[in-house]
Protein backbone atom coordinates (compact mmCIF):
# COMPACT_ATOMS: atom_id res chain seq x y z
CA UNK A 1 0.00 0.00 0.00
CA UNK A 2 2.87 2.34 0.82
CA UNK A 3 6.21 1.94 0.19
CA UNK A 4 9.33 4.86 0.54
CA UNK A 5 12.38 3.35 -0.81
CA UNK A 6 15.89 5.15 0.47
CA UNK A 7 13.54 8.42 0.85
CA UNK A 8 15.71 11.57 1.77
CA UNK A 9 14.57 14.96 2.62
CA UNK A 10 17.36 18.32 2.56
CA UNK A 11 16.36 21.23 3.41
CA UNK A 12 18.35 24.79 3.65
CA UNK A 13 18.29 26.72 6.69
CA UNK A 14 19.80 29.85 6.74
CA UNK A 15 22.39 28.39 4.24
CA UNK A 16 22.95 25.11 6.36
CA UNK A 17 21.65 21.99 4.67
CA UNK A 18 19.10 20.11 7.43
CA UNK A 19 18.59 16.34 6.57
CA UNK A 20 14.96 15.78 7.33
CA UNK A 21 15.26 12.47 6.34
CA UNK A 22 18.02 10.16 5.65
CA UNK A 23 17.93 7.09 3.13
CA UNK A 24 14.42 6.10 5.13
CA UNK A 25 12.85 2.58 3.76
CA UNK A 26 9.45 1.50 5.03
CA UNK A 27 6.74 -0.38 3.70
CA UNK A 28 3.01 -0.40 5.28
CA UNK A 29 0.50 -2.77 4.00
CA UNK A 30 -3.19 -1.91 3.67
CA UNK A 31 -4.94 -2.10 6.98
CA UNK A 32 -2.10 -1.26 8.74
CA UNK A 33 -2.73 1.01 11.83
CA UNK A 34 0.54 3.05 12.77
CA UNK A 35 2.02 5.14 15.27
CA UNK A 36 5.03 7.41 13.99
CA UNK A 37 6.55 8.73 17.37
CA UNK A 38 9.99 10.42 17.88
CA UNK A 39 11.24 13.61 19.64
CA UNK A 40 10.58 17.01 17.92
CA UNK A 41 12.56 17.50 14.63
CA UNK A 42 13.16 14.04 14.41
CA UNK A 43 11.47 13.78 10.92
CA UNK A 44 7.50 12.60 12.05
CA UNK A 45 5.49 15.47 9.62
CA UNK A 46 8.27 15.49 6.95
CA UNK A 47 7.72 11.60 6.82
CA UNK A 48 3.86 11.98 7.15
CA UNK A 49 4.07 15.20 4.41
CA UNK A 50 6.44 13.07 1.90
CA UNK A 51 3.59 10.18 1.78
CA UNK A 52 1.20 12.91 1.04
CA UNK A 53 2.70 13.58 -1.94
CA UNK A 54 2.58 17.31 -0.23
CA UNK A 55 6.57 17.22 -0.12
CA UNK A 56 8.93 15.52 -2.98
CA UNK A 57 12.13 14.00 -1.93
CA UNK A 58 15.53 14.32 -2.27
CA UNK A 59 15.85 11.48 -3.09
CA UNK A 60 14.02 8.18 -3.22
CA UNK A 61 11.09 7.20 -4.32
CA UNK A 62 7.64 7.22 -2.26
CA UNK A 63 5.12 4.79 -3.88
CA UNK A 64 1.03 4.77 -2.67
CA UNK A 65 -1.47 2.61 -3.65
CA UNK A 66 0.90 1.36 -6.41
CA UNK A 67 1.39 4.55 -7.67
CA UNK A 68 5.24 6.91 -7.71
CA UNK A 69 4.07 9.82 -6.79
CA UNK A 70 7.34 11.18 -8.27
CA UNK A 71 6.08 10.43 -11.71
CA UNK A 72 3.01 12.39 -11.22
CA UNK A 73 3.12 16.53 -11.64
CA UNK A 74 1.28 18.76 -9.56
CA UNK A 75 -2.24 18.50 -10.82
CA UNK A 76 -2.23 15.09 -10.84
CA UNK A 77 -1.15 14.43 -7.76
CA UNK A 78 -3.76 17.20 -5.99
CA UNK A 79 -6.22 14.51 -7.43
CA UNK A 80 -4.75 11.61 -6.61
CA UNK A 81 -4.29 12.96 -2.83
CA UNK A 82 -7.87 13.96 -2.47
CA UNK A 83 -9.33 10.75 -3.59
CA UNK A 84 -6.84 8.75 -1.58
CA UNK A 85 -5.80 10.49 1.56
CA UNK A 86 -7.87 12.13 4.47
CA UNK A 87 -6.27 14.47 6.90
CA UNK A 88 -6.73 14.94 10.42
CA UNK A 89 -4.41 17.61 12.12
CA UNK A 90 -4.12 18.57 16.14
CA UNK A 91 -6.11 21.58 15.60
CA UNK A 92 -8.72 20.44 13.32
CA UNK A 93 -7.61 22.70 10.64
CA UNK A 94 -11.51 23.98 10.18
CA UNK A 95 -12.45 27.05 8.26
CA UNK A 96 -13.73 28.90 10.89
CA UNK A 97 -16.74 31.31 8.74
CA UNK A 98 -17.83 27.17 7.67
CA UNK A 99 -20.88 26.08 9.40
CA UNK A 100 -19.95 21.98 10.60
CA UNK A 101 -21.98 20.37 7.53
CA UNK A 102 -19.82 23.12 4.88
CA UNK A 103 -16.41 22.05 6.62
CA UNK A 104 -16.95 18.16 6.50
CA UNK A 105 -18.26 18.68 2.65
CA UNK A 106 -15.33 21.36 1.57
CA UNK A 107 -13.17 17.94 0.12
CA UNK A 108 -16.53 17.73 -2.00
CA UNK A 109 -16.50 20.84 -3.59
CA UNK A 110 -12.90 20.03 -5.33
CA UNK A 111 -13.91 16.80 -6.48
CA UNK A 112 -16.30 18.64 -8.61
CA UNK A 113 -19.54 17.23 -6.53
CA UNK A 114 -23.08 19.05 -6.71
CA UNK A 115 -24.27 20.73 -4.16
CA UNK A 116 -27.05 18.71 -3.37
CA UNK A 117 -25.13 15.46 -2.79
CA UNK A 118 -22.30 17.58 -1.01
CA UNK A 119 -24.80 18.19 1.39
CA UNK A 120 -26.52 15.10 1.60
CA UNK A 121 -23.70 13.09 2.44
CA UNK A 122 -21.68 15.41 4.83
CA UNK A 123 -24.96 15.32 6.81
CA UNK A 124 -24.71 11.26 6.79
CA UNK A 125 -21.03 11.21 8.00
CA UNK A 126 -22.26 14.14 10.93
CA UNK A 127 -25.52 11.79 11.93
CA UNK A 128 -22.75 8.84 12.43
CA UNK A 129 -20.20 10.78 14.36
CA UNK A 130 -23.38 11.87 16.24
CA UNK A 131 -23.37 15.42 15.30
CA UNK A 132 -26.20 15.80 13.82
CA UNK A 133 -27.73 18.49 15.51
CA UNK A 134 -24.35 20.35 15.27
CA UNK A 135 -24.61 20.49 11.49
CA UNK A 136 -25.34 24.54 11.26
CA UNK A 137 -22.68 25.10 14.20
CA UNK A 138 -19.32 26.94 13.33
CA UNK A 139 -16.33 25.52 14.68
CA UNK A 140 -15.92 27.79 17.81
CA UNK A 141 -19.64 26.92 19.19
CA UNK A 142 -18.10 23.15 19.00
CA UNK A 143 -15.69 21.48 21.82
CA UNK A 144 -12.10 20.02 21.09
CA UNK A 145 -13.58 16.62 20.57
CA UNK A 146 -16.75 17.38 18.79
CA UNK A 147 -14.34 19.72 16.13
CA UNK A 148 -12.23 16.39 16.10
CA UNK A 149 -15.21 14.41 15.08
CA UNK A 150 -15.71 16.73 12.63
CA UNK A 151 -12.42 17.12 10.68
CA UNK A 152 -12.62 13.28 11.13
CA UNK A 153 -15.81 13.12 9.01
CA UNK A 154 -14.22 15.64 6.18
CA UNK A 155 -11.07 13.58 6.20
CA UNK A 156 -13.93 10.53 5.04
CA UNK A 157 -15.79 12.32 3.37
CA UNK A 158 -13.99 10.88 -0.35
CA UNK A 159 -13.84 7.84 1.09
CA UNK A 160 -10.11 7.85 0.86
CA UNK A 161 -8.23 4.28 1.30
CA UNK A 162 -5.81 6.07 4.08
CA UNK A 163 -5.69 8.12 6.91
CA UNK A 164 -3.00 10.15 8.06
CA UNK A 165 -3.13 12.18 11.75
CA UNK A 166 -0.79 14.47 12.42
CA UNK A 167 -1.00 14.51 16.57
CA UNK A 168 -4.84 14.29 16.63
CA UNK A 169 -5.85 14.16 20.54
CA UNK A 170 -2.75 16.38 21.36
CA UNK A 171 -5.06 19.69 22.06
CA UNK A 172 -8.02 17.02 23.21
CA UNK A 173 -8.57 16.33 27.37
CA UNK A 174 -8.22 12.79 27.99
CA UNK A 175 -11.60 11.37 27.52
CA UNK A 176 -11.71 13.37 23.85
CA UNK A 177 -8.84 11.93 23.27
CA UNK A 178 -10.40 8.03 24.32
CA UNK A 179 -13.59 8.82 22.00
CA UNK A 180 -11.29 9.88 18.69
CA UNK A 181 -8.95 6.72 19.51
CA UNK A 182 -12.14 4.47 19.12
CA UNK A 183 -13.39 6.28 16.07
CA UNK A 184 -10.03 5.22 14.81
CA UNK A 185 -9.48 1.78 15.89
CA UNK A 186 -13.03 1.49 14.04
CA UNK A 187 -12.04 2.83 10.99
CA UNK A 188 -9.17 0.44 10.79
CA UNK A 189 -11.55 -2.79 11.61
CA UNK A 190 -13.47 -1.67 8.17
CA UNK A 191 -10.34 -1.54 6.84
CA UNK A 192 -8.86 1.98 5.99
CA UNK A 193 -4.90 2.24 6.83
CA UNK A 194 -4.47 4.93 9.59
CA UNK A 195 -1.03 6.40 10.46
CA UNK A 196 -1.16 8.60 13.26
CA UNK A 197 2.20 10.93 14.68
CA UNK A 198 2.12 11.36 18.29
CA UNK A 199 4.19 11.59 21.04
CA UNK A 200 1.76 9.88 23.28
CA UNK A 201 2.83 6.56 24.44
CA UNK A 202 -0.89 5.51 25.53
CA UNK A 203 -1.59 6.12 22.11
CA UNK A 204 0.97 4.28 20.43
CA UNK A 205 0.04 1.16 22.56
CA UNK A 206 -3.24 1.32 20.30
CA UNK A 207 -2.32 0.45 17.08
CA UNK A 208 -0.79 -2.38 15.73
CA UNK A 209 3.14 -0.70 14.86
CA UNK A 210 5.11 1.77 16.10
CA UNK A 211 8.05 3.60 14.17
CA UNK A 212 10.87 5.91 15.73
CA UNK A 213 12.31 8.04 14.48
CA UNK A 214 15.60 9.94 15.14
CA UNK A 215 17.46 12.72 13.76
CA UNK A 216 15.87 11.69 10.23
CA UNK A 217 16.52 8.02 10.62
CA UNK A 218 14.03 4.87 11.65
CA UNK A 219 15.11 4.33 15.19
CA UNK A 220 12.70 1.02 15.20
CA UNK A 221 10.09 -0.59 13.72
CA UNK A 222 8.22 -3.09 16.25
CA UNK A 223 5.01 -4.43 15.43
CA UNK A 224 2.58 -5.21 18.46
Amino acid sequence: MIRLDNVSVTYRLKGESVEALRNASLALDGGSFVAIMGPSGSGKTTLIQVIAGLLTPTAGNVIVSGQNLRQLDDRAISEFRNRTIGFVFQFFNLPSYYTALDNVALPLVFAGVSETERRERARALLDEFGLGDRAIHKPEQLSGGEAQRVAIARALINNPKIILADEPTGNLDSSSGQEILKIFANLNRNGKTLILVTHDPGIAKHCSRTIRLRDGELESDVHH
